[in-house]
């Protein structure tokens, strides 16, 4: 048996008496009216939690549908409460609005969405139950099972809230409907998650190739969480990470698709409106809210939340052009920054140049500076896993241990795992630094800077100091080469190398095949 209920249509230009604005913790959220179920559910006594098919009411549906228009300039989160009354053992959601043609140069409309339990809606609070942002028109929560970006368990009584994230409004309004379908009955167990193991078999101490940047269908990714690990093991990798935006369900996601060659971390990207963030390899289960923007000064609270659950902090994409994705909060808090994402771009050459510009800053002021890394932001064919790829010193295949190398900046980036490199730098008595590390000499020792590639047929070296490029050496056609220049420690205050294809866009550098994190030279 169905019933469909259909609410009072919420307009735009409703009064505040029927909706109202109100304070999360950070940005402003607009509360529109409730969804009462009251009297819906079949009571205790009616055997409501008896099995379906009996005449009492279990399996029973009732729906509610609610429509309205958000104007121009509405805040960035709407929130519909919905009262779920005892006895529900599903809440289904349905969703639409309308995408009117807007003038060129006008964003038109999109519309996310999510839902939150009867904990409440408090930033950072313990209601989250999962996000969809745009990827889905519909999702369910039961207590054994939910969609793919959701989180299943009880469906308890309370006032739940379907979350709305109106990220960009036509001016002529966004209208919307929403249904929401309960239905009534048993209460099944709710499996315990089986999340990946924090370490592989590895080779001991060495080089180890990952991708830290991974979508799946637990959010706006297109492939299984089996697809990616078997595409991030064509790839040549030894370790990949899960990163969908905004949500942990695919944390229990990866049973039976790790292996003792391929080490599988979870995290989160955290989707905010000024900028986007990796949480790598925060402790399975950990959810680390999006809901603020940098003027509202939350973030170095959830970079401390991202750490505290055992994580590092990465700041992705910083200079993309797509909407909210610019990086507006700052590297204070980043432990590395992600200067590479995906096929090799004008706004990756802009990261570049802007994370060694802050090279230059900390190897002026002593400050401790921040690693790069690259990750291939895969969502679905033809993204190519493991393009480009972060290749970690570390002291074997673990979370701990390939944490601390990308932490120390022990790393270089790669576009495939055909491109390997070596490189470092001698000096002074006998010492030698390799990638990350400070080579402590005089200022006015030779020091002597090697790099070995393979891998990168007709391509170009070349070594980048706080001054620029200064030295550049053409590899061999077969792309394996060795590659010397000789500075000192008053001339160069640190050293990197970057290998370059050919240039394709006249008055820019070609596009990178590889490049490492710096040799900082003095004491």
């Amino acid at each position: 048996m169905t019933e469909n209920d259909h609410a009072d249509k919420e307009s735009s230009t409703g009064s505040l008496g029927r909706r109202g604005l109100v304070m999360t913790g950070a940005a402003a959220a607009l509360t529109l009216s409730t969804v009462s179920f009251a009297n819906a559910a079949p009571s205790a006594g009616a055997g409501a939690g008896a099995a379906g098919g009996d005449g009492t009411g279990a399996g029973r549906t009732t729906t509610r549908t609610v429509t309205g228009t958000l104007p121009p300039g509405s805040p960035d989160f709407v929130h519909l409460p919905v009262e779920v009354p005892r006895g529900t053992s599903e809440i289904r959601v349905a969703y639409s609005y309308e995408r009117p043609a807007v003038p060129a140069g006008t964003q038109g409309n999109a519309l996310d969405i999510g839902i939150f339990d009867e904990r409440g809606t408090d930033l950072g609070g313990r209601g989250f139950r999962g996000w969809s942002g745009g990827a889905r028109t519909e999702f369910f929560l039961r207590a054994d099972e939910a969609t793919p970006g959701y989180i299943a368990g009880p469906v308890r009584a309370g006032t739940w809230h379907i979350a709305l994230g109106p990220y960009t409004v036509a001016p002529q309004g966004l209208a919307y409907s929403i249904t929401i379908t309960l239905t009534y009955g048993p209460t099944a167990a709710t499996p315990k998650p089986v999340y990946p193991p924090e370490r592989a078999k590895g080779r001991g101490r060495a080089w180890y190739r990952g991708d830290c940047h991974l979508h799946s269908v637990h959010s706006d990714g297109k492939r299984t969480p089996a697809e990616i690990a078997a595409l991030a093991r064509a790839a040549g990798l030894d370790f990949m990470h899960s990163s969908d935006h905004n949500t942990y369900s695919a944390h229990g996601a990866w049973d039976g698709l790790w292996d003792d060659d391929l080490l599988i971390l979870v995290g989160e990207e955290i989707t905010t409106r000024n900028g986007h963030v990796l949480a790598i390899s925060t402790d399975p289960g950990t959810f680390i809210d999006w809901r603020y923007r940098a003027r509202d000064n939350r973030f170095g609270h959830y970079a401390r939340e991202v750490r505290r659950a055992g994580g590092l902090v990465v700041p992705a994409h910083p200079h993309s052009t797509c909407i909210g994705c610019n990086w507006k909060f700052g590297f204070g808090d980043a432990d590395a920054v992600e200067v590479w994402n995906g096929p090799y771009t004008v706004d990756d050459e802009v990261s570049l140049a802007d994370w060694d510009n802050s090279l230059v800053t900390s190897a002026r002021s002593g400050r401790a500076w921040t690693p790069a890394m690259g990750n291939s932001d895969a969502h679905r064919d033809p993204d190519a896993i493991g393009t480009p790829q972060t290749v970690v010193l570390a002291d074997d295949l673990s979370r701990t241990a390939i944490l601390a190398g990308l932490r120390a900046g022990h790393s270089y980036v790669a576009e495939s795992a055909k491109v390997s490199l070596t490189f470092g730098a001698s000096g002074g008595r006998g010492k030698h630094a390799g990638i990350g590390d400070r080579l402590r000499v005089d200022e006015k020792d030779s020091v002597t800077v090697r790099l070995e590639v393979t891998g990168a047929p007709g391509c170009t070296a070349q070594f980048v100091t706080d001054q620029g490029t200064l030295y550049t050496a053409p590899l061999p056609e077969s792309g394996a080469g060795t590659v010397e220049w000789t500075t000192t420690a008053s001339y160069a205050s640190y050293v990197r190398a970057e290998v370059r294809h050919a240039p394709t866009v006249p008055g820019l550098p070609g596009p990178l095949a590889a490049f490492t994190n710096p040799v900082f030279l003095g004491e």
